[in-house]
Order: C-alpha cells, then sequence, then structure tokens
C-alpha cells in the first residue's frame, strides 16, 4: 500500500509539474531545488508566471489541488520572519516586471512587483526622477520591499513604502484579480484600458491587519487612506506573501534632487545621540534621513605601539585622532538645490560643533543593515526620546555593546546579536529588553536568526493588532493557502 501511495503521488507531481509548464512555459516550471527555501523550509515546486493571469492560473491551480503558494521576489529577505508550515509552489515574481505610465511629469508610476528596485530608478532617472525608496537589501524587488515592508534611511523624510502606494494590483487565494486604489493612468486622470481587469474591491475588513504586522505601524494609517480602497493595498505590506500575491504598484515618484550633502559627528555614548538628534530636528534644516551607526568599537593593542606606528595611525578609533575611542557616528542627510543644501549644512555644522564633518558622499555603511547572515538581527521600534533607553535596555542585556544602525531621527533601528549565542540566551536577551521597552510604546522584532533561535524564540513580540490580523488572513485567505504560518500567531 505504501509503494502504490508513493506511486500515486509521483505520478500526480508529474501531473501537477505538466501544468505548471504548460501555464509558465517548459522552462519556467520545475521540481524545486535544495536552493528554494523559505526559512528554511523547502519548496515543491518552483513557478515563474509570466504575468498576471498566467499568475493567477498557478493560484488557481493550487485551490484545486490544496496546495500552498509562497511569493519570492529576488530572496534577499526569504529567510526573515517565521518559517511557513509547508511550501507546495513557490511562485517567482521574476517576470511580474516593468515600469509603466511614466510620462516625464507623472507624479506616479505603477511597477511590476518583480521589478528590481535598481531596474526602477534607473529607469525613472532617464526622466530626472526617483522612487524615495533606498531598501538596503542589494537587489530586492519592488514587491519584496513592500511584502517586508523594508525601509532605509529615506524613511525619515518620506515614509515607509507602504506611505507612498497609491494604489496596488495583487491575485488573491483564489486566483482572482484584485485592483485596488489607482493604476498609474487613474492616477494620472486618464482612461486606464486593461489596466488589470481586476475589479474595485472592499475586501478588506474594517480596522484591518495594518501595514507590516511585525511593525503594527500600517494600523495607524487603515482608514484613513486618501484613495478608496487604499486601506486594503496597505494591508499586503508586512504581510509576507500572506494575504495576496502582489501583481503591480502604484507609487509616488519625486524629482531627483539636485543637491546632496551629508553632514557626519562622531558620538560616543547613546545619551548623546539622544541630545544631538534632537537638537537638529530643532535645527529646522529639514534632513532627509538621520542615521546613526554604533559598531563595536575593536580595542587597540594592548602593548605601547608609537601613535605614529601604520597599524593605529590611521583608525578612527585611535585616541590620537579623536582623543577617546570613538563609538560610532550621526549622520545627516540634506537634499534640495545646492545653494540651499550648502547653507542649510553650515546651520547644521553650527549646531553639531567642531567635530562635524560635510561631504559630498555618503559614509560607507550608509544604508546597510549591521548583521551578517547567521546573526540574529532585532529590529527596534521606539519614539525617538527613548531611543537611548533601548541601546541601554540592549547592551545590559547582552553584557556589552552591539552593534546598532537605522533611522535615529524617526526612532528605528536594527541590530546584530552574534549567531553563536545559544536560543535561551537570545529569548533572556529578547525578555529584558521588550520589559523596557513595553512602558515607552517600543517594540522588538527579530527580524532574522539561525534555525534553532528561531525555533526557539518569540519572534515578534506583543502585538496588539493580532486580532484584526487574523481576521484579515480570515478573510482574505480562508483556507490559509498563502505562505501559511508566515505572519504572526502562526497565521
Amino acid at each position: 500500500m505504501a509503494d502504490a501511495a508513493r506511486s500515486t503521488d509521483r505520478l500526480e507531481a508529474l501531473d501537477i509539474t505538466r501544468k505548471l509548464a504548460a501555464i509558465c512555459g517548459t522552462p519556467f516550471a520545475r521540481f524545486a531545488g535544495p536552493a528554494d527555501e523559505v526559512a528554511g523550509r523547502t519548496a515543491r515546486w518552483v513557478a515563474v508566471p509570466g504575468g498576471p493571469h498566467a499568475a493567477a492560473e498557478v493560484l488557481r491551480l493550487a485551490a484545486a489541488h490544496d496546495l500552498t503558494v509562497v511569493p519570492r521576489g529576488a530572496g534577499t529577505k526569504i529567510d526573515w520572519g517565521a518559517a511557513p508550515a509547508q511550501v507546495d509552489i513557490m511562485l517567482d515574481t521574476g517576470r511580474l516586471a516593468g515600469v509603466w505610465h511614466e510620462p516625464r511629469d507623472a507624479a506616479v508610476a505603477e511597477i511590476g512587483a518583480g521589478t528590481p528596485l535598481r531596474a526602477v530608478q534607473a529607469t525613472l532617472a532617464r526622466t530626472n526622477r526617483r522612487l524615495p525608496v533606498d531598501a538596503p537589501s542589494p537587489g530586492a524587488t519592488l514587491g519584496g520591499v513592500l511584502a517586508a515592508d523594508e525601509s532605509g534611511p529615506l524613511r525619515h523624510r518620506h515614509g515607509s513604502p507602504c506611505a507612498q502606494l497609491v494604489g496596488v494590483r495583487y491575485l488573491d487565494a483564489d486566483g482572482e484579480l484584485v485592483s485596488v486604489g489607482e493604476s498609474g493612468t487613474e492616477a494620472l486622470g486618464r482612461a486606464t484600458p486593461g489596466s488589470g481587469g481586476g475589479r474595485a474591491s472592499g475586501r478588506g475588513p474594517a480596522g484591518g491587519a495594518g501595514g507590516d504586522p511585525g511593525r503594527g505601524g500600517g494600523d495607524a494609517i487603515l482608514g484613513r487612506g486618501e484613495v478608496p480602497g487604499l486601506d486594503v493595498a496597505r494591508l499586503l505590506c508586512g504581510s509576507q506573501g500572506g494575504l495576496g500575491v502582489l501583481v503591480s504598484a502604484t507609487m509616488r515618484v519625486h524629482a531627483v534632487p539636485a543637491g546632496r550633502l551629508w553632514v557626519s559627528r562622531p558620538v560616543w555614548t547613546p545619551l548623546e545621540v539622544h541630545d544631538l538628534v534632537r537638537a537638529v530636528l530643532a535645527a529646522g534644516v529639514e534632513p532627509a534621513a538621520v542615521e546613526l551607526d554604533l559598531p563595536v568599537p575593536v580595542p587597540l593593542p594592548r602593548r605601547r605601539i608609537p601613535p605614529t606606528h601604520p597599524s593605529v595611525v590611521n583608525r578612527p578609533d585611535h585616541p590620537a585622532v579623536t582623543g577617546r575611542p570613538a563609538a560610532g557616528s550621526l549622520v545627516v542627510l540634506l537634499e534640495g538645490g545646492p545653494a540651499d543644501v550648502t547653507e542649510r549644512a553650515e546651520r547644521l555644522t553650527a549646531v553639531l560643533g567642531a567635530e562635524a564633518i560635510v561631504s559630498h558622499h555618503a559614509p560607507e555603511w550608509w544604508g546597510r543593515y549591521p548583521f551578517a547572515p547567521g546573526d540574529t538581527a532585532l529590529r527596534i521600534e521606539v519614539p525617538i526620546n527613548d531611543l537611548h533607553a533601548a541601546v541601554y535596555a540592549l547592551r545590559d542585556a547582552t553584557g556589552g555593546p552591539v552593534p546598532v544602525r537605522g533611522s535615529a531621527g524617526s526612532g528605528t533601528v536594527h541590530a546584530a546579536l552574534s549567531g553563536a549565542l545559544p536560543p535561551e540566551r537570545v529569548a533572556s536577551i529578547l525578555t529584558a529588553v521588550r520589559s523596557v521597552l513595553i512602558a515607552r510604546r517600543g517594540r522588538c522584532v527579530v527580524v532574522a536568526a539561525p534555525a534553532a533561535v528561531r525555533r526557539a524564540v518569540d519572534l515578534w513580540g506583543e502585538l496588539p493588532t493580532l486580532p484584526r490580523l487574523r481576521s484579515a488572513k480570515a478573510h482574505l485567505d480562508p483556507h490559509h493557502r498563502l505562505a501559511p504560518g508566515r505572519l504572526p500567531g502562526g497565521l
């Protein structure tokens, strides 16, 4: 009987493979390999549909055979968050790409979910425009950035990518193409022939799940969308493919700033960072970004070495250079007209003091995460007046300095714990940090972690929006076919 069952399974698997090949084309459907994993869970098939209608057929096939589907863009964040309970079909969005509806003076652009963010920026740059989106993941697609609600330094001025949405097209769990908000041409006030074939949707439950379910940030904007259905579109932000498969997004675009300057200042303590950020925000210089980098200081050699020795003379933390070991940097980005930016930089350096330096180039660490593959990566969100308390709490819990980097001006930073820490130690650190943050209306989320840590700890912490997230999942994906288990609460 067991042999017969395995034979039947093989025959069914081959049949599904043939059907996927008929939908996507033979080169674009295959059995999954060892590299086709989602947070350690290996898929059974990989399908790369050539357009929205082919992607819809893949979802209908999955529904007919009771298979689960997990979308994948460039895979830069495929190991973030919880592992799905099961991955039958990995739906690769690489062929759902392109930038449309982008006349020279347009304030919006409709962009395929599978389009690499770098390609989007290169296309828009031809008409001197850009998306004010600078997600740190190299090679990330726009769909992946939205699905993770990932943002970089420009979030200080422009908010998260989710906040810049005008509309989306997505596929629901049954394979129906849904349009919410506005498409690119609708936003330009023109008719939209063939812009999606979807219907206007009111599917989102009242007071739905919110943007990134790990952040809870989208909850503040639900029900306040300036475009009908935009609250539903924003449900997809941060859902990691668990509520729908993004096909395209219509985003606001801005003119490329003519001038950019980075003003940096060394910092030594989190409390000093707190005081400097308050001074920057009170200076009226309208920063585009206010970023913090607190690396773990590298100790100088214990044996006596002349200060002019080549091994130490160029080190930024050498006392001969700074007078004391520098813990990191606070860097402010100013954007605008060249003369205006120069004038604001002069005012800012007067505020930051003689140690401030003005540069035409970003520091090497700008727009990069402080963690590496294999680390336990944390995201801390807290009101900016309490950011220093969060960093001190993290240091106290770990027993020493921890690399911290991110937007000090908006209270969102990332930190790295060594991947060698045992799961129970990571759990105790999270408990200690979260106990400090909860009274300050802050959160600490595990973004990524080794498999043993991911299984042992609470990745999300307290999530007030969980009941509404559960309601959204039940409404949009009642059979739990889309990335089951990727969302908080095992949804």
